[in-house]
């Protein structure tokens, strides 16, 4: 009976049909082999900022075993990590000296795709990670909205929306995560703000009052309709009786007293009579 390549029967992938059909399409022959882990290193380009706590997933790990492979690309002698970087970290920190791997002979934009494909499922990233993610596969390798609307399962809308908050600066976003504010779509009405200023006056708002999803929404629509008044320039103008000439001054400021008018007087006088 030949060899069966795979994975065991008794153990399924969990992934959902648009991640099988991704494996599927960009592999031309997937081999499943144990790899041991000093020849396996990180991609560093991984959508994951934050790999979380794997306290458990080790102690898992320890009693069960790695129950799903990961997913590498061979380097030279090495291999490196398309997906399942925090399987390969608990695996390490239980002691594993060889860890299942699937191995795939891909490009670089196809190692990112799977990558950030397989984390989008997972619901591993957050709604940060999961937007400089999307951008990567704009910016970098070109994908529509609705290319990655069709490799994902979601909408093009709903891709495009999470790519807006690729607007939002970096500082507001380290805000955002302090006050923690991390649902999606209150995310999403900070990123349509036309101003940083109003990004932050949301963020600072929705924090103070603890706004709901529709509280924000109502309140992201009343800034981004409230006119900014810009003040007023202060003119000083000046003619003499005889109308024989008119004098004005431009201030960028909207109040002005006496004594700076008398003083900006002078200087002029001054400057024209060192020029004379």
């Amino acid at each position: 009976m030949p060899k069966k390549i795979g994975l065991p029967d008794s153990v399924k992938m969990r992934h959902d049909t648009h991640f099988v059909e991704l494996l599927s399409s960009i592999s031309k022959s997937p081999l499943l082999r144990l790899i041991p882990v000093e020849k396996i290193y990180p991609n560093p380009n991984q959508p994951r900022s934050e790999l979380g706590d794997i306290e458990d997933l080790a102690d898992s790990i320890k009693s069960k075993g790695i129950l799903e492979p990961i997913i590498v690309r061979p380097k030279g002698d090495e291999y490196e990590i398309i997906s399942g970087e925090r399987r390969y970290r608990a695996a390490i920190k239980a002691g594993l000296k060889e860890v299942p791997c699937i191995e795939m002979d891909v490009d670089d934009k196809e190692s990112l795709e799977i990558s950030l494909i397989e984390n989008l499922h997972r619901k591993d990233l957050d709604p940060f990670e999961e937007a400089e993610g999307l951008r990567a596969l704009v910016e970098v390798y070109g994908y529509t909205h609705q290319d990655i609307a069709n490799k994902i399962g979601k909408s093009r809308i709903s891709i495009t929306e999470t790519l807006s908050l690729t607007k939002i600066p970096e500082d507001i976003r380290e805000l955002c995560n302090e006050y923690g504010i991390k649902a999606r779509t209150i995310l999403i009405q900070i990123a349509r703000q036309p101003s940083r200023e109003k990004m932050l006056d949301l963020v600072e708002k929705i924090r103070k009052e603890g706004l709901t999803r529709e509280d924000t929404r109502k309140l992201s629509r009343e800034l981004k309709e409230k006119k900014i008044e810009k003040p007023k320039n202060y003119v000083f103008k000046f003619r003499p009786p005889g109308k024989e000439y008119q004098l004005s001054i431009t201030f960028r400021k909207s109040k002005v007293d006496k004594e700076e008018i008398i003083n900006i007087l002078k200087e002029i006088i001054r400057r024209l009579e060192n020029e004379g």
